[in-house]
């Protein structure tokens, strides 16, 4: 279980994250919505360790980051460094060996070819296998979707509900909601740095509508200048 408590964060006097509070189970699925700004990898970046932050974060599994894996939105890569070295720098610092590396390549990845030659779907894939072979019992996937083929699509939702079976909790955000909506038990809803809403399977569709009718709102009055 990952308890998050009032979890706020600041850069200077901008406030990013206010109060921020979350259960997050065993077996569970969720996933993160927000418009642009809202906070959604800040507080990625805070549960994954790498911002400090106000407010408490607890987890049943410690040291937290030896058993989270976490997708960031835009991948890196250590120079010249090929995807077969990334995938087994990422397993063995989890002092994991790979037995057969061609059997776990989900996506069918060059993986002799340096990452830096890869397309920006390809890193996408690549990223995503070295932290699912990590076997962490965390997850948090920051738009993983993006970027990847229809059929890669179908094989990351799979493994998505593969990972609920076996108890692992997975944190997902995505601008693509029907993926969501493919995966998620609950979808939390982030507005400027606040959780306003929390909602199940059967009001996904509601949570939905009400985001396209604010969207629509502003914008079109933006753009129209009224």
């Amino acid at each position: 279980m990952l308890t998050l408590t009032k979890l706020s964060k600041s850069y200077g006097e901008k406030q990013v994250l206010q109060d921020v509070s979350m259960d997050l189970l065993p077996g569970k699925v969720y996933g993160l919505v927000g418009e642009n700004g809202a906070g959604k990898t800040t507080l990625f970046r805070c549960i994954a360790g790498l911002e400090p932050y106000d407010g408490q974060l607890e987890s049943s599994h410690k040291p937290l980051k030896d058993v989270l894996g976490y997708l960031t939105s835009d991948s890196y890569f250590i120079p010249k460094i090929t995807a077969e070295e990334h995938i087994l720098l990422l397993t063995e610092a989890r002092g994991i060996k790979l037995q057969d590396l061609a059997n776990c390549n989900l996506f069918d990845l060059p993986l002799k070819n340096q990452a830096s030659s890869y397309s920006t779907g390809m890193k996408k894939k690549l990223a995503l296998t070295a932290v699912l072979l990590q076997q962490n019992q965390y997850f948090i996937l920051d738009e993983p979707y993006n970027g990847i083929d229809f059929q890669s699509a179908i094989i990351l939702t799979a493994i998505i509900h593969r990972l609920k079976e076996e108890g692992k909790t997975i944190l997902i955000s995505s601008h693509i909601y029907s993926t969501l909506k493919d995966t998620c038990d609950e979808i939390f809803y982030l507005d400027e740095g606040q959780i306003k809403q929390r909602v199940e399977k059967p009001d996904f569709d509601k949570l939905e509508e009400e985001m396209k009718t604010k969207i629509l709102r502003v914008e079109l009055d933006r753009f129209f200048g009224l």
